[in-house]
C-alpha cells in the first residue's frame, strides 16, 4: 500500500490503511502532513503573490476585484498593527496579558469578512482580526486583557460572541447555537443562517471539540468548525497531537473538511464563503483547517525560544499573509506607494487611538462584577452585592476610629 494512502484516503481509491498497523513509511507521511500544507492545501495567492485559478472556489471570489483586495490589505495591515500596540502595552504594565495574533490574520480576516449579517462567530481568545471584520471597536476588547471588563460589546448586534478562554468550549456553545438555528428552521436556502467557531490546533484534542463535532453532525447543525493550526499548541507541536492532517477527522464523524492556506487571504475568504453557503442550505457542518503560524508567542506569558527553532519561523516569514496581497496588488498595477505609505499612516492613527483609550481606561466600580449576571433581578445576588459593598466600606472608615 503507497504512503500517502495513508496520508489521504479518499473514497474510491482503495482501503485505507488500518490505524493500528499503520507501516512506519504510512506514519511518516502522516506526520509530515501535519506540518507541512501537502497537496491537499487550497490556495489562490501564493508568497510570492501570484494568483492560481482554482476550478471549485473561483467563484466564490468573483467580487474580489482590487479594490475589494486593497480593503482585504488595509483590514490585515490596521490588525496587525493593534496586536503590535497592545503587545507592547502589556509588555508596559498597561494590559495584565496579551494574546498575539501576529502571523493569522489572513485566516481571521479572510473568514471574518465571508460572515453574512444574519451569521454567528464564537471566538476563542485569539479572534481580533475576526472581532474587527464583525464590527466590534477594539478598545472595547481590550478591557478583557486589562482585567476590567469580560467583553465590551454587544455579542448580539455585532453577531460575535464574548471570548471563551476555556479551551474548546466555545465549540459547544457554538453547536448548540447552530442546532437552534437548525430547530428554527433559518436555514435551507441562500437566505438562511450559519454559524463559524474558532478554535485552535491544540484545542482539537480537548474532549469538548469532539463532542462538538458529534452533535453537529447528528444534527446537521449549520456550523463551519474553523481551526487555525498555527503549528503550536503553545510548546506543542501538531504532530504530537496528531498522525492525520486535522482536516481529515471531519471524515470520521460524517462531515467535509478542508485544509486552506491559512495565509492566503483570497482563498481563507473564498473556501469559508463555500463552507458557510454549505452550512445556510441545510447540509450540515464542515471543518476548516486553516495551515498557518504563530509568528510571535502564544501568549506574552511564553517564551517561544524555548521550544522551536528560529529557521522555522525565518522559513514562515517568506509566507507571510500581508506581503502576498503586497506583492500581488504592486505588480498588477492594484495600488501604489501612496497607497501603501496611507494605510500604514493609518495604522499608526489606529494604534495611538488604542493607546490612548488603554491609558485613560477608568477603573470599575466594585459593584461591577454584581452587573449583568443574571437577566432577571435576583434577591440573592443583591444581597451578595449588599454585603460585598459594606465590606469594603469597613475600609473606609477604619481610620476614623
Amino acid at each position: 500500500m503507497p504512503s500517502e494512502q495513508w496520508t489521504h484516503p479518499e473514497p474510491g481509491e482503495g482501503p485505507a490503511a488500518i490505524a493500528a498497523q499503520p507501516s512506519p513509511e504510512q506514519v511518516i507521511a502522516g506526520l509530515r502532513a501535519t506540518s507541512e500544507g501537502g497537496a491537499e492545501l487550497t490556495q489562490l495567492l501564493t508568497p510570492e503573490g501570484q494568483r492560481i485559478p482554482s476550478e471549485q472556489f473561483d467563484s466564490y471570489v468573483a467580487d474580489v476585484d482590487d479594490e475589494v483586495l486593497r480593503n482585504l490589505y488595509r483590514d490585515m495591515v490596521l490588525v496587525r498593527r493593534a496586536d503590535r500596540e497592545a503587545n507592547a502595552m502589556q509588555r508596559q504594565g498597561q494590559l495584565g496579558i496579551w494574546v498575539p495574533l501576529l502571523g493569522q490574520e489572513a485566516a481571521q480576516i479572510g473568514s471574518g469578512r465571508a460572515l453574512g449579517p444574519r451569521d454567528m462567530a464564537f471566538p476563542s481568545y485569539r479572534e481580533h482580526g475576526v472581532a474587527y471584520a464583525r464590527g466590534v471597536d477594539l478598545r472595547d476588547l481590550l478591557g478583557i486583557f486589562r482585567c476590567t471588563d469580560h467583553s465590551g460589546w454587544d455579542y448580539q448586534a455585532h453577531r460575535f460572541h464574548p471570548y471563551t478562554i476555556v479551551i474548546g468550549n466555545q465549540v459547544l456553545n457554538a453547536a448548540g447555537y447552530a442546532m437552534g438555528q437548525k430547530f428554527e428552521g433559518k436555514v435551507g436556502d441562500d437566505d438562511g443562517e450559519a454559524t463559524i467557531c474558532y478554535f485552535g490546533d491544540g484545542a482539537t484534542s480537548q474532549g469538548d471539540v469532539h463532542e462538538g463535532f458529534v452533535w453537529g453532525a447528528v444534527y446537521d447543525a449549520p456550523l463551519v468548525f474553523f481551526c487555525q493550526n498555527n503549528q503550536w499548541a503553545i510548546s506543542e507541536p501538531t504532530e504530537r497531537q496528531s498522525r492525520l492532517p486535522l482536516y481529515q477527522r471531519a471524515r470520521g464523524y460524517g462531515f467535509p473538511g478542508i485544509r486552506v492556506d491559512g495565509n492566503d487571504v483570497l482563498a481563507c475568504l473564498a473556501v469559508t464563503r463555500w463552507a458557510l453557503e454549505q452550512c445556510r442550505h441545510g447540509n450540515g457542518p464542515v471543518l476548516i483547517e486553516a495551515f498557518t503560524y504563530r509568528m510571535d508567542a502564544h501568549t506574552t506569558t511564553d517564551d517561544p525560544t524555548r521550544y522551536r527553532l528560529s529557521d522555522e519561523l525565518e522559513e514562515w516569514k517568506l509566507k507571510d499573509p500581508i506581503e502576498r496581497v503586497r506583492a500581488y496588488l504592486a505588480r498588477g498595477g492594484g495600488a501604489d506607494h501612496d497607497f501603501f505609505d496611507g494605510v500604514q499612516a493609518e495604522a499608526d492613527e489606529f494604534a495611538a487611538q488604542l493607546r490612548e483609550h488603554t491609558f485613560n481606561m477608568p477603573e470599575p466600580p466594585p459593584d461591577r462584577i454584581f452587573a449583568n449576571v443574571y437577566a432577571e433581578p435576583s434577591p440573592v445576588l443583591d444581597a451578595q452585592r449588599e454585603e460585598y459593598l459594606s465590606y469594603l466600606d469597613g475600609f473606609a472608615t477604619a481610620g476614623e476610629h
